[in-house]
């Protein structure tokens, strides 16, 4: 019999699937599988699940937030035999789960991670020890995601970013840096940076172009100076949100891999939480090394 590894974190948004675990685990019996569960009770949990028994089973589903999709990920990059990954998104935001078309039906996206096929991805390292799932970034409101109280994200979802995200505008700090890859070298002062893949950011679709493969070996980058007057900045805003003209201070490129030198040490924030605080920062593209399931696409 097939064996299937079920990691959930009860608590996001809105403890949802408290409603609908019966129905999940309903599915994956049906499918064939002998079930194990694993209820997370802590930050780094969900991580140590799927490294100490994901190699042990044939498919492992996690259900959580960007946060439990990203550290179901990193325990499953320490086995030598990655098995297929289903996810069932919970969170807030699911930023990832958008870009895959993963239903936001529990139900729907339970049966999606066994009957469904899957889709090679793209995963971040990051500085050799760490990896992200779509996003590693710095600067400003990067701080917001994983200091924003999960209770302010259950109940205000996208406002709550929005509203923690004000509070900073006055405060944004420059970090003097050199960016180097293949493709260019930079330096200077950086309010902002962020090294994606994914077609949505906090919710936000406007952030990254549409073009964007999760299985090319390639990352989105966007950096921005920092402004010298109030209306810079509002030039910024416009450019970022609006699609108004390119200006002078936002570089927008694609890279497989890249290096950040600062003069003074930066917070990181990887898929949304907390990555740690660094003056040198590696980051590279392991192009296709998760195979996570997905809804068959219908044909044309």
């Amino acid at each position: 019999m097939k064996k299937i590894l079920f990691i959930f974190n009860p608590r996001s948004g809105k403890a949802q699937i408290r409603n609908k675990l019966m129905d999940i685990l309903d599915i994956f019996a049906k499918a064939g599988y002998e079930l194990s569960v694993h209820v997370t009770q802590r930050t780094g949990d969900a991580m140590e699940a799927a490294a100490a028994y994901g190699d042990r089973v044939d498919l492992v589903v996690c259900s959580g937030g960007d946060g439990t999709l990203n550290e179901t990920i990193s325990g499953l990059m320490k086995l030598d035999h990655i098995p297929d990954l289903g996810y069932i998104p919970a969170g807030s935001t699911n930023d990832f789960a958008s870009s895959l078309k993963i239903s936001k039906s529990m139900v729907k996206a339970a049966e999606a991670a066994v009957f469904g096929e899957p889709y090679s991805i793209d995963i971040g390292c990051f500085c050799g020890d760490r990896y992200f799932v779509y996003i590693a970034a710095f600067g400003a409101f990067t701080e917001v995601s994983y200091l924003t109280p999960q209770d302010k994200k259950n109940v205000l979802g996208h406002q709550a970013y929005m509203l923690e995200g004000m509070k900073s505008l006055a405060s944004i700090k420059s970090y003097e840096m050199r960016i180097e890859c293949d493709e260019l070298t930079l330096e200077g002062e950086f309010i902002f940076g962020m090294i994606t893949n994914t077609m949505s950011v906090g919710g936000f679709k406007g952030l990254v172009t549409q073009d964007v493969a999760l299985d090319d070996g390639e990352f989105e980058v966007l950096l921005i100076r920092t402004p010298k007057t109030p209306l810079d900045l509002t030039n910024i805003i416009n450019y970022m949100f609006l699609k108004e003209e390119p200006n002078e201070y936002v570089h927008k490129f694609r890279t497989r891999s890249l290096r950040i030198l600062s003069e003074e040490p930066i917070d990181w924030v990887l898929d949304g939480e907390f990555g740690g605080t660094r003056r040198e920062v590696n980051i590279i593209n392991l192009k296709k090394r998760i195979r996570i399931m997905r809804k068959t696409p219908k044909k044309q």
